[in-house]
């Protein structure tokens, strides 16, 4: 996301507390002739997530676009689920998302100018658990919650021209989610309907439209419009002798497939 953002000429500013793969996108941006700054910071941290923003905005001169991709997991059944590893998940996948997100916020409504948030968040978070190969209940919590913040944010927002909006992603091979596929991916390709894992061509279409002025006039985006209009498009392109309707919709949850 952060290399489509760049590309589109945007200045990227991308932190973790492990520096070190923030330092080699930098590089390639860089590389390609785009800017970029890579800093440490823990999201849970309040002191550290100001600090992040102070240097963005001292390095380039505003944040127009905020994108939270933090995010923490954890998988165990329910009751052999350890308590402290929930609590690890819902303060970097919650906290961090609220902290970074309010702080952004009050620079981008000081500044006068509006700005998106775009807050990554999972089909984890709409979705049932699957025993078979996905329980991780703090995780699926977190993820809903995200949702569920994303839409009185877009409300109070949107009055500063600010739009705040989430995506659920499905499944993306990922240091976080790889070794699951490894020893799942025929169960797991059963329940996505394109048949294959996103790819990091399939996100950059969720993220890009958001950030950018072609999503200026959507806010508080969440899984239930996406229900209703999949209903639409399923019933015209189900029924014979009707015209297709030409819209986007997650297919298989991180992707977006033109009909």
């Amino acid at each position: 996301m952060a290399e489509a953002l760049a590309d589109a000429g945007a200045a990227v500013v991308l932190c973790s507390r492990r520096v070190e793969a923030c330092e080699e996108v930098r590089a390639g941006i860089e590389g390609r002739g785009g800017r970029a700054l890579a800093l440490e910071c823990d999201v849970t941290d309040p002191e550290q997530v100001e600090e992040v923003v102070e240097e963005a905005v001292g390095g380039f001169g505003a944040v127009d676009v905020l994108v939270n991709n933090a995010g923490a997991t954890w998988g165990a059944p329910p009751l052999e689920m350890p308590p402290e590893r929930v609590e690890r998940v819902m303060q970097v996948n919650i906290r961090g998302t609220f902290l970074m997100s309010r702080s952004v916020a009050r620079r981008m409504i000081e500044r006068g100018s509006g700005g998106a948030i775009v807050s990554v968040a999972s089909v984890a978070g709409l979705l049932r658990g699957r025993p078979g190969y996905m329980q991780a209940v703090g995780y699926g919590a977190s993820r809903g919650t995200v949702i569920s913040m994303t839409r009185d944010p877009a409300t109070g927002f949107a009055r500063h021209g600010i739009t705040v909006n989430a995506l659920a992603p499905g499944w993306f091979p990922t240091r976080m989610s790889g070794p699951l596929i490894e020893r799942h991916e025929k169960e797991m390709l059963e329940h996505i309907p394109l048949k294959r894992f996103g790819e990091p061509e399939d996100i950059k279409c969720g993220v890009l439209p958001l950030a950018s002025r072609a999503g200026a006039y959507i806010t508080g985006l969440d899984h239930r419009r996406w229900r209703r209009t999949e209903r639409l498009v399923r019933r015209a392109v189900e029924t014979p002798g009707e015209d297709r309707i030409r819209v986007c919709l997650p297919a298989g949850g991180p992707t977006m497939q033109w009909w």
